[in-house]
């Protein structure tokens, strides 16, 4: 690749999004060093056109064909997905074939049913393309006097994206905020679900505009369980790595939610009765009001003339509303939920415990005879109450769903007839999975799957610049079935041929 100095105004995009590091800014310009692969991801990412490809006549190292970007790989360097290695005039596949047994652990146990589990993982699988051609590996093998057949490739999938949950009840921003690396946006903030705030990274759209190099990055390492960092416009600050807690503005949730305002009283209204005359529970979606609440009512508490300035639901179960105090809701100071007190119901001395849904925090309040709130000390009774909510709060974790779109021209590689592959893992006769692991294939037409990636073995998802993610995926099913259905016959082998080309239990790595 060749820079134009001229244009080149030294942004630094080039540098971000090259997939082997060869890239460096020097004196404020682009320069390119010898392990570039001419992948061109540089020149298209570059906001001045200030990159272009060399005279093909004039590159060095071997063509690879895995994928649509045809690196040139010289002697003893990677491709840009960083799987393929040109060795003494060959191209090596890094990564050696793994068996399932050098991933069990990382799955974890299954039924063991006849197609449940894959003969040998798409892990070090290889590519092959065009799509035609028969997937890298076809393996046949005997279970419980069935005979079976499994399917394997590492297939780059243009329609992918992760779905990022992350357990806490902190307002991080508005849903359908854009979601940023840096600059440039990667997905959006989706639909919250129960205790947890949902991000949603790549898809087509994204892996086909303009951020697409970046988002494909993202998606892979939040896949491989890389820490990352993401900013939602608008919004917060985050700090995620899957399998551990998120770092939300500087800062790190101990623990998720119990459950919503509601629920926590549901749980926990006979401790709370013991503790003040009336409870709130404070909550982004539904705030709880003790005395109201058909759980407060049957542990015997009595109405309070207490009233809230949420939007009431049902009684005892009020509308929240989003932001950085307590429960995830606008409210930082506690006695500020308190819209007034009707003193025809109320006793002067009465007692409220305002809290929420983790335990974390807690304050109560005296009713004075003018109606207003005075804070008192917390009682052991209010303590033994909150310790009860915070104790059975589950770790604030951040976990990710990969999903992709395996219907595509991929299943060419499985069989000559690919409308019935898809038809034979919607009926569950070809089971799919990815790295060994188990997945949800979506109902409907095509075959869209889910996959936990913390099921997978870290670090086998990768990316290439087409933009795609590349996912070891595996279909396998009864050989009656395989052979019905049209598949590549001719090349399958079997398992025990394939015996020598699965590595050891430790890979190496080779990824910048």
């Amino acid at each position: 690749m060749i820079v134009n100095t001229d244009k080149c105004t030294g942004c630094g995009t080039c540098v971000q999004d090259c997939p082997v590091g060869a890239i460096r800014l020097k004196k404020k310009k682009a320069s390119i060093d010898g392990t570039c692969t001419q992948c061109k991801a540089c020149s298209r990412v570059c906001p001045e056109e200030a990159i272009r490809p060399e005279d093909i006549a004039q590159l060095e190292g071997l063509q690879c064909d895995a994928c649509p970007i045809q690196c040139r790989i010289k002697d003893g360097l990677i491709g840009a997905c960083q799987r393929y290695r040109h060795e003494n005039g060959r191209l090596v596949r890094i990564t050696p074939l793994h068996a399932f047994r050098q991933v069990a652990d990382t799955v974890g146990p299954e039924p063991a049913e006849t197609l449940r589990q894959p003969l040998i993982t798409g892990i070090g699988a290889g590519t092959t393309y065009p799509d035609c051609k028969p997937a890298p590996f076809i393996v046949r093998g005997r279970r419980y006097n069935v005979d079976v057949v499994t399917v394997v490739t590492e297939a780059p999938l243009s329609y992918s994206g992760i779905m990022v949950k992350i357990d806490t009840d902190i307002q991080i921003g508005e849903e359908g905020a854009p979601v940023l690396v840096g600059k440039r946006q990667v997905g959006m903030v989706a639909t919250e679900q129960y205790g947890s705030k949902m991000l949603s990274i790549g898809g087509v759209n994204q892996l086909t505009g303009k951020n697409g190099m970046v988002a494909a990055r993202t998606i892979v390492d939040i896949a491989n369980r890389k820490a990352v960092k993401l900013r939602i416009e608008g919004g917060s600050r985050l700090e995620l790595q899957v399998g551990r807690a998120p770092v939300i503005n500087g800062e790190t949730p101990a623990n998720m939610r119990v459950g919503c305002g509601s629920a926590t009283m549901g749980l926990f209204a006979p401790l709370l009765k013991e503790a003040a005359d009336e409870v709130v529970v404070l909550d982004s979606h539904l705030t709880g009001l003790m005395s109201e609440h058909a759980a407060g009512r049957f542990a015997g508490a009595k109405p309070s003339g207490v009233k809230l300035k949420f939007r009431q639901s049902t009684p005892g179960r009020y509308f929240g509303d989003h932001g950085v105090g307590w429960g995830g809701t606008s409210i930082t100071r506690p006695q500020d939920i308190v819209a007034g007190v009707d003193l025809a119901v109320a006793r002067p001395g009465m007692r409220i415990l305002v809290t929420e849904t983790t335990g974390n925090h807690g304050a109560l309040f005296e009713i004075k005879p003018t109606g207003k709130l005075r804070e008192v000390p917390l009682t052991e009774a209010c303590r033994r109450a909150l310790a009860a909510i915070k104790e059975s709060c589950e770790p604030s974790l951040v976990s990710a769903l990969y999903m992709g779109g395996a219907g595509g021209s991929a299943r060419a590689g499985v069989t000559r007839y690919p409308i019935q592959l898809t038809r034979a893992v919607h009926r569950g006769q070809a089971v799919l999975t990815v790295g060994g692991a188990p997945v949800f294939i979506l109902p409907g037409g095509g075959i869209n799957f889910m996959v936990d990636v913390q099921r997978v073995k870290a670090n086998f998802f990768y990316w290439t610049p087409t933009p795609a993610t590349i996912c070891p995926i595996e279909y396998t099913m009864e050989l009656a079935d395989y052979e019905a259905m049209g598949g590549h016959l001719a090349a399958m082998q079997p398992f025990d041929a394939l015996e020598p080309l699965f590595g050891g239990a430790e890979c190496r790595e080779h990824r910048v």
